[in-house]
């Protein structure tokens, strides 16, 4: 019976339509909403913005419909009048280098591969498996230090499909001392989805949603680390209660010798060292210079080849210059399907007449109708349904990318006029995508996780349900409590 239930969660997984699928869907729906809607516009009013700056923002008092309807054709040729075959190319064309489509898109592609890059050195999974020898004499530091490592590959570069093999390697490791396969999932699995939704610098959801809804990159870092440490620490908290309410009797912590333990050689901490001040580098090059997607993109880069350069003269699994570059050719091959989606859904943009409200639009049109759907609520409780309406979305789009790619051109704008800032949208959309990925049964990463630790999909959502319940409340009290603070 338990495998039937684990096969009936991988056959929901694999009968859903595919997120390519749905997003063509979507952009049908609109194709025909189209010939339905009139298309409306609003001005712009200056406000003066924090820190003296100014700010341009929608004024919903001034929405007007236009004379003449404009619906979409099947194909144009025509800057006035989108064609519906001819949204992805636009989409993957759309907007500046620093900030649209093709911004976000090379960003994805860079980082990607330069992560692919610093994955094959092996270094990270050799400093891994050193923590995990050097913590078994004391299970539950080894538990705590495992969730932080795991939240910040989370929160640092979007740690995801790389779980895998970890999992793998940890299930024999975790037996020997007395922990479940459940354990395990946590501090991997649970450990870097909450660094995922807690962010304040993932290249692969936050910065994509900040760059779309047109904030700086890393703008709230100080909000997002502090909730990142609550988030974390809970975690490790329920973590080390599970682990020790389900450990069954162990012989001595000495067990664990028998496991493979690679030394780090200097290869392998020049890698982390660069790594981390990369990651140094850009925190100081977004706050103090300005530093945006170019930038980033290209800082990234960087820790590529210099990763590179430390694999081939330290051997590092053996890295060559081919194989270097291969790695750089899968990492970035990896990103490809988020790139598609993200052109999928600027495409989708451009079907509703493009995203300026002082232009005639369908979005223009549909924004006016949310905001008057929400009218009148307050802006906390506004805040909240964002932040569920996020983690419902994510069930049908479970890439944070894509997701981000897809609601952020309508989250933005509705929240400037339902009186919510755009920090308090990005917020919204990085917990409830994040955190929904522990127990949505069309998340690949949660899926193949699962499959690797041989746990149900079941056995596994019962086993959260409280703690999951409990981050989602954290979640609500974190957006609940930017909103009335102001967070922007």
């Amino acid at each position: 019976m338990s495998d039937k239930k684990q096969r009936s969660a991988e056959a929901l997984s694999a009968r859903f339509p595919d997120t390519y699928l749905l997003v063509a869907m979507v952009g049908l729906l609109v194709f025909v909403l189209s010939f339905l809607i009139t298309p409306g516009q609003f001005e712009l009013e200056t406000t003066a913005g924090s820190n003296g700056t100014v700010k341009q923002l929608v004024d919903p008092e001034t929405f007007a419909f236009t004379d003449q309807p404009r619906s979409a054709a099947l194909f144009s040729n025509e800057e006035q009048r989108p064609g519906l075959l001819n949204a992805l190319y636009e989409g993957l064309v759309s907007g500046s280098r620093s900030g649209g489509a093709v911004g976000i898109i090379a960003l994805l592609l860079l980082t990607g591969g330069a992560f692919g890059i610093v994955m094959a050195t092996g270094s990270i999974d050799r400093g891994l498996r050193r923590l995990i020898s050097s913590e078994a004499h004391d299970a539950r530091l080894l538990l705590a230090a495992l969730f932080l490592v795991f939240s910040l590959g989370g929160a640092v570069f979007g740690m995801g499909e790389e779980l895998v093999p970890f999992v793998l390697m940890l299930v024999p490791v975790m037996a020997r001392l007395g922990y479940d396969r459940v354990t395990v999932l946590l501090v991997t699995l649970a450990a870097t989805q909450i660094g995922f939704a807690t962010s304040w610098m993932n290249p692969f959801s936050v910065a994509v949603a900040q760059g779309i809804a047109g904030l700086p990159l890393l703008s709230g870092m100080e909000f997002r680390i502090a909730m990142w440490a609550v988030f974390t620490l809970f975690g490790i908290a329920f973590t080390s209660w599970y682990a020790q309410r389900h450990r069954a009797p162990v012989g001595e912590p000495g067990d664990v010798a028998s496991f493979d333990t690679p030394s780090l050689g200097p290869g392998d901490w020049l890698v982390l060292l660069a790594l981390a001040a990369t990651v140094a580098w850009i925190v100081w090059g977004v706050v103090f210079s300005g530093y945006y997607l170019p930038e980033i993109a290209t800082q990234f880069v960087a820790l590529g080849i210099a990763c590179a350069l430390i694999g081939r003269v330290f051997s590092l699994n053996g890295m060559t210059g081919n194989s270097a570059t291969e790695a750089f050719r899968q990492g970035a091959q990896a990103m490809v399907p988020a790139a598609l989606i993200i052109g999928f859904a600027r495409g989708i943009v451009y079907l509703m007449g493009g995203d300026d409200p002082t232009q005639p639009s369908l979005l223009n049109s549909l924004l006016f109708f949310g905001s008057e759907s929400l009218a009148g609520l307050p802006a906390w409780l506004a805040s909240w349904l964002m932040l569920m309406g996020q983690g419902t979305f994510n069930f049908f789009v479970t890439s944070g990318s894509g997701q981000a790619a897809l609601t952020m051109p309508i989250m933005a704008p509705l929240s400037d006029l339902i009186g919510v800032t755009r920090q308090i949208a990005v917020l919204a959309f990085q917990l409830g995508d994040g955190l929904t990925n522990l127990v949505v049964p069309t998340s690949a990463v949660l899926m193949a996780c699962l499959g690797a630790a041989k746990v149900e999909w079941l056995t596994w959502v019962r086993a959260i349900a409280v703690f999951f319940l409990a981050l989602m409340a954290l979640a609500s009290l974190f957006v609940i409590g930017a909103s009335l603070l102001g967070f922007s």
